[in-house]
């Protein structure tokens, strides 16, 4: 029997996001409704840390790590689009997308790839949840000199 990608991935990241993360005391902190700027004021870069780990199949992000299925992401905050590893061969579609990957970019991308960049190659569906996704954006945004 074949278990799909999403279904692997979404098993991952409740495994991985298991843990105090104080979500609920963080949840309403950013109170009703929030914003991604709310969310990025109660973002716990460790969580994402524990968050990354859909992500780390195909992404490093720690400093000198080599590609792998996808850029090492260590210092893409800020960065163009596209353009962050002069060894990974991205895709036109990315290159040509413009744009940096700031905090909405992240959060954009995050939720659904290929919806921010029709023609992208990224095989994954997106995390759905805006808090898990301002986790994993304040976790990159650590991970960058």
């Amino acid at each position: 029997m074949r278990i799909g990608f999403h279904f692997v991935a979404a098993a991952i990241l409740l495994l991985t996001a298991c843990g105090d993360d104080r979500r609920e005391e963080r949840l309403r902190a950013a109170g009703p409704n929030p914003s991604l700027d709310a969310l990025l004021q109660v973002a716990d870069a460790d969580a994402g840390a524990r968050k990354f780990g859909v992500c780390a199949g195909c992404h490093k992000a720690s400093k000198g790590a080599p590609d792998f299925g996808g850029p090492n992401l260590y210092g893409v905050f800020g960065q163009p689009m596209g353009q962050h590893s002069g060894r990974f061969g991205y895709t036109a579609a990315l290159v040509e997308a413009g744009g940096r990957w700031d905090a909405p970019t992240l959060d954009a991308w995050i939720a659904n790839p290929r919806k921010l960049v029709p023609g992208t190659n990224m095989q994954f569906a997106g995390i759905g949840d805006p808090l898990d996704r301002a986790d994993i954006i304040a976790f990159l945004k650590r991970q960058s000199d």
